[in-house]
């Protein structure tokens, strides 16, 4: 059987940021528990930021190239840093190129990050509804990680994920049991 394949999106406009960090933290999560059902995972990060101005287009090949890993993802982990109380525009341009319902249930784990924890809920009132509108199956809370908590991160997640990697690994192994719609 072919891996799960993880694809953690990053809408950081700075590469290598402390967003890819917790969104790889988040997807280490997921892989385990989805080891722990008896499923081998793969993990791929897309940064936003690298797609550069092809964004800004319709048609652009790198952009096209990411955005059929999203599509070909067994789980996706979208992470985004707060600004102005919500997701970037960043990641907007390349959620925009995504049509609505195309995601077609996809399991996705809306993850965000922030400086201020007034902020605490964008995570599910600006980042879920988005990802829901695109078609992805957000099963989980979202994942809210304080600039200033960054050091309790494993807790953070350990915590997080006992309560919500059993909805993930259960919508995975679903979507893997039924043969996908030919087109």
């Amino acid at each position: 059987m072919e891996p799960i394949r993880i694809v953690s999106v990053v809408g950081n406009p700075k590469p290598a940021s402390r967003t890819r960090q917790v969104a790889e933290a988040v997807a280490d999560r997921v892989a385990t528990a989805l080891e722990a059902d008896g499923f081998t995972s793969a993990h791929e990060v897309i940064e936003v930021s690298e797609l550069g101005a092809g964004l800004l287009g319709w048609g652009d090949p790198t952009v096209g190239a990411a955005l059929a890993t999203i599509r070909s993802a067994d789980a996706l982990v979208i992470a985004t840093p707060t600004y102005k109380a919500t997701y970037t525009g960043l990641l907007k341009l390349l959620l925009d190129q995504i049509g609505g319902g195309e995601l077609a249930g996809l399991p996705a784990i809306p993850v965000q990050v922030a400086a201020a924890p007034q902020h605490a809920l964008a995570v599910e009132v600006h980042l879920r509804p988005v990802l829901v509108e695109i078609g992805a199956a957000c099963p989980t809370t979202g994942v809210f990680v304080l600039d200033s908590q960054l050091p309790q991160l494993p807790a953070q997640l350990e915590a997080w994920g006992s309560v919500n990697l059993p909805a993930i690994s259960a919508l995975v192994a679903a979507r893997r049991a039924v043969p996908a719609p030919s087109a």
